[in-house]
């Protein structure tokens, strides 16, 4: 039997919290920033370090964006109706690759404290990274991450516009529109987001290479985007907003999202460490070598007990899924 709720009432705007959000956001990043290069210049080695640490939180939280635009192509082109009042929220974190592009820019002047093959000098003594200049160069590099932002922050832009529209015309064409236009946008995302894990973070290592590695990255967006949607849930239901339109069978369906891609995201990272050891060929296993030596086995152990085990323990039941609070602590 299908469950009709009345939402006539419902709280559906965020009204003056989204300037507070704002303006908190901006403050705190700048304050943050700030802080950040002031501390790294009195220390050791501490420009180089402030950069990898930039470079990995941005790629964090840009994987999540990612993840939510993922989502909402896939529900686009499933025509699916369950989920339209989580699909809103999606389109307001895929929309965050705008912010995500005006955060590369102080990557730039980074990118030689990051990038091996950026060296003159180191390519020039080998041989290895001679033969991919032709792909690992500075001005072909940033061709591709401004074609990469082009179709993320474009086609999250048009959803979410086109969608806004669709709520207040109640023109249905608008809902056409976006699921003819998410077919080849799902194409873009798939090449783009695989590519661009190759030139963010496989390129760091320009050495090493594993044609899995995309996928791996695309996994950990999406399970990373699962994890977070439960919490602005009950974040935006702890402040009286979309209390009736979110309902435990919306919470069930998120903690299988959150079950299925933790699944997924563990196969893919398994499948890469097993083929990589089993094979032990040198330009391949020194990847896995350095990531296993002094207190980095630790946090290796900790991201398979911490992110995988504990985190599948809570999630195979369902009546964890159904219980949002307990749901927010598993993500």
């Amino acid at each position: 039997m299908q469950q009709i709720t009345d939402i006539s009432r419902e709280n559906r705007f965020l009204e003056g919290l989204s300037g507070r959000l704002t303006i908190t956001g901006v403050i705190l990043g700048v304050v943050g920033l700030g802080a950040a290069f002031g501390l790294a210049q009195g220390a050791e080695g501490g420009v180089h370090r402030l950069w990898w640490s930039y470079l990995m939180n941005w790629v964090f939280f840009l994987s999540i964006s990612l993840g939510a635009l993922g989502f909402v192509l896939i529900q686009h082109l499933t025509k699916a109706g369950w989920s339209v009042v989580l699909r809103r929220i999606a389109e307001a974190l895929a929309a965050n690759t705008l912010v995500c592009g005006l955060l590369f820019i102080p990557l730039l002047f980074g990118l030689h404290d990051l990038y091996h093959w950026l060296d003159a000098e180191a390519v020039a003594a080998d041989h290895i990274l001679q033969h991919k200049a032709g792909f690992l160069n500075l001005n072909f590099f940033l061709i591709r991450i401004a074609f990469y932002f082009v179709v993320w922050i474009g086609g999250s832009l048009f959803l979410l516009r086109t969608s806004i529209r669709q709520d207040q015309t109640g023109d249905y064409r608008l809902t056409q529109r976006m699921e003819a236009a998410s077919a080849p946008l799902m194409f873009l995302y798939a090449l783009t987001v695989t590519l661009a894990s190759f030139d963010l973070l496989m390129s760091l290592d320009p050495h090493w290479f594993s044609t899995i590695f995309g996928v791996y990255f695309f996994a950990g967006g999406f399970l990373a985007f699962f994890a977070l949607l439960p919490v602005i849930v009950w974040w935006l239901q702890g402040r009286e907003r979309l209390e009736r339109a979110i309902t435990p069978e919306h919470y069930q369906d998120m903690g299988k999202f959150m079950f299925a891609f933790l699944v997924f995201w563990g196969y893919i990272a398994f499948s890469q460490f097993m083929l990589i050891w089993y094979g032990n060929l040198p330009e391949e296993i020194g990847w896995y070598v350095r990531r296993e030596a002094g207190t980095w086995s630790d946090i290796a152990w900790l991201i398979v007990v911490g992110h995988f085990m504990l985190p599948f323990a809570f999630l195979m039941s369902k009546h964890v899924k159904r219980r949002l609070a307990i749901l927010v602590l598993a993500g």
